[in-house]
């Protein structure tokens, strides 16, 4: 208990040394978010983070700088919402030299107030993608052997091939009409975005300049800036000049958290957290009592529910964090042998990090309290199971079990029976017995003690 109290006045005056003020407005500020790779839930994430931020700290521009081959959907529309409702100036930016916006990256591309790419870049490929990773069926992407032949001179020409089911025709026409819209709102370029989907046409930084599907073309960071100063822009309660000139640039990376969280989010990954997940909790439903089964069914199953984005970061880091303090409770009460206690300091801080945000300022958690409270907790585990430890290692005292392996004394004039615990009782033993002779008890039948001398070992070497 000292050690307990000890650790966690260590994490409280962590939080009160380590906790961070408001951070001070920043004029002349240009955000740059780096997103490289998947839109997933984890960028999903450090993206709406970052405009947050962004806006917190009443920056210029907040320069979304993409490298990604798409993503999810879902993902993809909380992102272009928050782009949408953003009062700061969001500039999308495919660079470096090399990247790609394909897929999901051309719809938020498209929602971005200004989009940029950098010289040896690429964008399109928006066609909708099944999760498994075979593309929807397009006019473009049929068997020429199976579509309908030419009609001949004065035939009627035949309609046009459409995807082959309800399904992929909703699909296909939901993401035109989404892209379309984008295009119309920010006036570029909306016949390729169709082109974009039903086609998966693409092009090149220069191609894209010239058939207004962007607005320009940079080098880096501060040439973009350079030839967006004096753009007009349509944000959220006006449509202000961008005055980008001089503008300090800075750039916030993923930090690890984001990284592990996108490794999570990867399908392979989610996949292979919701089988186990799933077989967890069966098994340990088929054998109830076993604890680890269910404890990494439960933690698994939380975490493929967040890659899968059926539960956002923020609850199912609380569900976890929750989670892991009711195994702890319950390592009290249950005999686990450990399971529920380590199940639950790993749930704890899974869920801790899941909540642990390190770029909002003033409301972030300090790891250091993070880290605190799962060493008093594991400290605590180990307090509970030394106590286990030490008395599973004590005689017992009390019941049949408490005679065996007691010693006594044969009584005299009667070798038939033992004087023991004040008490005495009838004993047989593997020889005769003197009067007197010290013995031990090494089992019991009904009321008779089964006894053997205390020199009996002696007596069988050679």
């Amino acid at each position: 208990m000292r050690i307990l109290a000890a650790l966690i006045l260590a994490g409280t005056l962590a939080v009160l040394g380590g906790s961070v003020t408001a951070a001070t407005p920043a004029p002349g500020l240009a955000l740059a978010l780096e997103v490289h790779g998947a839109i997933d839930p984890a960028s999903r994430d450090f993206i709406l983070r970052g405009l947050t931020q962004a806006r917190a700290r009443n920056a210029a521009v907040a320069i979304l700088k993409l490298d990604t081959p798409g993503g999810l959907d879902s993902s993809m529309r909380d992102i272009i919402q928050a782009i949408l409702a953003s009062p700061v100036p969001v500039i999308g930016y495919v660079a470096p030299d090399g990247a790609r916006a394909a897929s999901a990256g051309v719809y938020i591309l498209y929602a971005c107030h200004l989009a940029a790419m950098a010289p040896a870049t690429n964008l399109g490929a928006a066609t909708p993608v099944q999760l498994g990773g075979l593309p929807l069926p397009t006019p473009s992407s049929r068997d020429p052997a199976k579509e309908p032949t030419a009609p001949k001179s004065g035939e009627p020409s035949a309609a046009p091939s459409a995807p082959a089911d309800a399904m992929e025709r909703k699909l296909i026409n939901d993401a035109r009409a989404y892209l379309r819209s984008l295009a119309q709102l920010r006036g570029r370029n909306a016949e390729w975005a169709e082109q974009a989907v039903t086609e998966a046409a693409s092009l090149s930084a220069r191609d894209a300049l010239q058939r207004g599907v962007i607005d320009l073309i940079a080098a880096d960071i501060p040439d973009l800036l350079r030839q967006a100063d004096g753009r007009q822009v349509a944000v959220v309660g006006g449509n202000p000049t961008l005055a980008t000139q001089g503008l300090t640039a800075e750039t916030l990376q993923p930090d690890w958290r984001t990284r592990l969280l996108g490794m999570i989010a990867h399908p392979m990954t989610a996949y292979i957290l919701l089988l186990v997940g799933v077989y967890g909790l069966v098994f340990e439903l088929a054998h109830p009592g076993l604890a680890a089964p269910g404890v990494l069914g439960g933690i698994c199953l939380l975490l493929a529910l967040f890659a899968f984005q059926v539960m956002p970061v923020n609850a199912a880091g609380l569900a976890l964090l929750l989670l892991g303090l009711a195994f702890m409770i319950a390592e009290a009460f249950a005999p686990s042998f450990g399971a529920l206690g380590l199940g639950g300091i790993a749930a704890f801080v899974a869920g801790s990090l899941l909540l642990w945000d390190e770029t909002s300022p003033g409301y972030e958690i300090p790891l250091a309290l993070i880290l605190g409270f799962a060493l008093a907790s594991a400290a605590l585990l180990l307090g509970l199971v030394s106590l286990l430890i030490r008395q599973r290692a004590r005689p017992v005292v009390s019941g049949a079990e408490e005679l065996l392996g007691a010693t006594g004394v044969v009584m005299a004039g009667d070798p038939g029976r033992i004087w023991i615990h004040s008490e005495s009782w009838l004993a047989r033993a593997p020889r005769p017995l003197r009067s007197g002779e010290p013995i031990r008890v090494t089992g019991r039948e009904g009321l008779i003690l089964l006894v053997q001398p205390l020199d009996f070992n002696k007596e069988q070497s050679p």
